[in-house]
């Protein structure tokens, strides 16, 4: 039996091709490598966290527990796919903290993006709207008014200044539902009341890639651990109190416009050591360079995401993974993980093996894998 799902020949699958729940048939796509699992996504983040290996005596262990006591960010740098990120995930799971509030940076984000969103468009649009409701049918207004008392009309009147008028307080009283805080501002909200004195973990992905200032912003904002929300502060008179979504779909309450940070959260920033930055933003880090992978690193975690029956299997695979890392290629973990689980777990002959590993394993500086590589289209 072929491994192949598709095949290329044009000829479409039977209609019970694919089972449904209640068929007592095997799916013909067996179930997803661990690392890309997305049924759960909670735990997902958790697996991630598990799975996670450093040496017990690296002093990268040392620099984790440093940046928790001192409140300061850490600053992961490394090529891709060596682990950075993961590395938030393996401190909220070992010290139970909740799930991982990632912000991924690209070239357009900025401080407020990550503090919160304010849909303005939407609350104007709302707005209008509700005005537009509220207005008198006027289409047969004149018929029916000859038939109305004058009681009747002034009654009619007031009801509907009473709609105006509730219509133009409602901007004010609803405004909330137009501001979601984003993963920065959410980390910064302290405990609610009888909670535990605990951080959330802040990952904030990618930081090489963002605009020039973004690494100055974010030390202004580290350092007075605290922001205000201008469309609230605004407002503080007239509402003090006023209920926002969180970037993991909560609701809290925001007093005076104002989020103080009681307890400084665990913020991880990866970098890919595309960019250089400024002295001071580097002064307020603690710095953490990712090695190289070890043999003994690669084989607890191809044990933690394998059956003992896969990882004998895999001893080859992570000998040509080294031996192409000594050589000088750029590979990431989850290429070796990639090439264990396909071409361990299928019906593979010699040839789909070897064209399929020289994909799998190709450095991430390599544009195109050479034809002595790549032999499969004759």
């Amino acid at each position: 039996m072929t491994w192949k799902l598709f095949e290329g020949n044009g000829t479409p699958k039977p209609d019970d091709y694919w089972p449904k729940p209640e068929d007592d048939k095997k799916n013909p796509l067996p179930p997803p490598p661990t690392w890309r699992d997305f049924s759960d996504q909670k735990v997902m983040d958790q697996r991630r966290g598990k799975t996670f290996q450093i040496p017990k005596d690296d002093k990268i262990i040392k620099l984790i527990n440093a940046a928790l006591y001192l409140r300061r960010p850490l600053l992961v740098e490394g090529p891709p796919g060596s682990g950075k990120s993961s590395l938030a995930y393996a401190v909220a799971y070992e010290l139970g903290l909740r799930e991982v509030l990632k912000w991924s940076i690209t070239t357009r984000s900025t401080l407020t993006e990550g503090l919160y969103y304010y849909d303005a468009i939407g609350r104007l649009r709302d707005t209008q709207l509700l005005n537009k409701n509220s207005l008198p049918n006027t289409s047969n207004q004149h018929n029916q008014e000859t038939n109305l008392s004058d009681s009747t009309i002034e009654n009619k009147e007031d009801s509907s200044q009473n709609k105006q008028a509730s219509s133009a307080s409602d901007p004010i009283q609803n405004i909330g539902d137009y501001i979601t805080l984003g993963p920065l501002g959410t980390a910064f909200l302290p405990p609610k009341e009888g909670e535990a004195l605990k951080p959330r973990v802040l990952l904030i992905d990618e930081i090489d890639k963002s605009d020039i200032d973004l690494p100055d912003d974010l030390l202004q904002i580290f350092e007075e651990g605290r922001f205000e929300i201008p469309e609230l502060k605004r407002i503080a008179k007239q509402k003090s109190s006023v209920e926002v979504r969180t970037y993991d779909q909560k609701i809290r309450t925001i007093e005076n416009g104002f989020v103080p940070c009681t307890v400084f959260p665990f913020v991880v920033l990866t970098s890919n050591s595309k960019r250089d930055f400024p002295p001071a933003f580097l002064r307020r880090c603690l710095r953490i360079q990712m090695k190289k992978p070890e043999r003994s690193h690669l084989e607890k975690i191809i044990e933690a995401h394998f059956d003992e029956t896969i990882v004998d299997k895999a001893a080859p695979y992570i000998n040509e993974f080294l031996g192409l890392i000594e050589d000088g290629n750029k590979l990431a973990i989850d290429q070796l993980l990639n090439t264990i689980f396909l071409l361990t777990n299928n019906n593979l002959d010699e040839i789909d093996k070897k064209q399929l590993k020289a994909h799998l394993l190709q450095s991430l500086d390599s544009s195109v894998i050479s034809e002595s590589e790549d032999d499969s289209n004759g």
